[in-house]
């Protein structure tokens, strides 16, 4: 068995962006988009280096850029695609996401966004937990000026 974490953040585009949100792999409506090269999907990000965690391989840095700044690839699955594919034999089993937002209300969208990250990790969407919390207004996330997540994947 093997465990990694990961965890990334962005803040929300300034102004009015017409920069769709990405989480999970889905646009949630309703909110501007994150600022980032990329889609700046902070959920896929999080997995993306929670599987780097495991494999010992960095995606996120200088291939995502690499994807992202020379090859026009701004999709964040293709970045989690690429950490799939430094695993060999290990397989994921179980995936485990908190998120820490004041906007977009997340519980309408939780159950997308499990059957998204489900398809690029070829496991069942009951094998996946996603939480999401304002965190009282603590932090600047919970202050709506960004989004947060932090994953954890179990593997063997």
């Amino acid at each position: 068995m093997k465990t990694g974490i990961g965890q990334d953040s962005h803040r929300f585009e300034p102004g009015a962006s017409p920069k769709p949100l990405r989480l999970g792999g889905i646009t949630v409506p309703g909110c501007p988009g994150l600022a980032g090269n990329s889609d700046a999907d902070v959920v896929l990000h999080a997995l993306t280096n929670a599987v780097s965690g495991i494999s010992g391989v960095n995606i996120l840095g200088a291939v995502a850029d690499d994807l992202c700044k020379n090859q026009g690839v701004t999709d964040s699955a293709e970045y989690l695609r690429r950490a799939l594919d430094t695993l060999n034999d290990i397989r994921i089993t179980h995936v485990s996401l908190s998120i820490e937002c004041a906007r977009p209300k997340l519980s309408g969208h939780i159950d997308d966004m499990k059957a998204c990250i489900a398809r690029i990790l070829g496991i069942g969407a009951s094998h996946i937990g996603i939480t999401a919390t304002s965190g009282e207004g603590l932090t600047s996330f919970g202050r709506g000026e960004g989004i947060q997540a932090v994953a954890i994947v179990t593997a063997q």
